[in-house]
């Protein structure tokens, strides 16, 4: 299992909401290139992007800073989210050199922009970004209810030939309580997919628990900005194989 660092960025700072909630925001810095640094030397391979302002309007809203963040460093891996909700937005940040984009809104809205993504730019390409509450997946930048179960989506994606999932239970978003595992497990017996897993993860013995149930990448965004977690221990225990 990989431990991914996330950045939030809304406003053009980095920041973190609690339960996706936009009234309910903690800036951790104004710049998110500093935060991008402190990542790189603490481990991360990777970094797990959300253009919240994209998100909720469905824009490319801040591309000029997520293309100095790419530009940062050339041995950093880029996953992206937030508004990416058309063919010209997804060649666009492929083509400023980020490594994986995550559709939400679309995979519900627009299976078509799945299926042509696949078709164009692989499916190493793609994460589908299951957000959950309740077990509905919720849209918008989490502000609506899809009306689709969590697993219905993940079984119509597979159709498509999408691998790669990223789960977030939106109620322990920002909680710093635990994720939902009960969840998770049924997923990964019942779909053959790689899992990434977010929401609730405050401590090593989470991680840990998520290695053992299969989950192929932690995202840790909270529990590393107020120091719940160590990235540098963290990074050392699961992304270099260590013990």
């Amino acid at each position: 299992m990989e431990i991914i660092p996330a950045i939030d960025i809304r406003g053009g700072m980095c920041v973190r909401l609690t339960q996706g909630d936009y009234s309910q925001e903690t800036v951790f810095d104004e710049d998110p290139l500093n935060v991008v640094d402190r990542w790189l030397s603490s481990g991360a391979n990777s970094i797990h992007i959300v253009d919240l302002d994209g998100a909720r309007s469905g824009l490319a809203v801040n591309q000029s800073l997520i293309r100095r963040m790419v530009n940062s460093s050339s041995d950093l891996n880029i996953q992206l989210g937030g508004g990416i909700r058309s063919s010209e937005i997804v060649e666009e940040y492929i083509n400023l050199g980020v490594n994986r984009l995550i559709l939400g809104t679309a995979a519900v809205k627009d299976q078509k922009l799945v299926q042509w993504q696949i078709d164009t730019w692989g499916t190493e390409s793609l994460v589908i970004s299951i957000d959950a509450r309740n077990g509905f997946v919720e849209i918008d930048g989490w502000t609506k209810n899809s009306g689709i179960l969590a697993s219905e989506l993940i079984a119509q994606m597979m159709n498509l030939g999408v691998q790669n999932f990223l789960y977030t239970d939106i109620l322990k978003d920002g909680m710093l309580t635990e994720p939902n595992y009960k969840f998770i497990e049924e997923l990964l017996n019942k779909f053959d997919i790689k899992l990434q897993a977010a929401g609730g993860i405050s401590s090593l013995a989470h991680l840990e628990k998520l290695n053992e149930l299969g989950v192929d990448y932690a995202i840790v965004g909270k529990a590393i900005y107020t120091g719940r977690i160590d990235l540098s221990q963290a990074t050392k225990i699961y992304n270099n194989g260590d013990e």
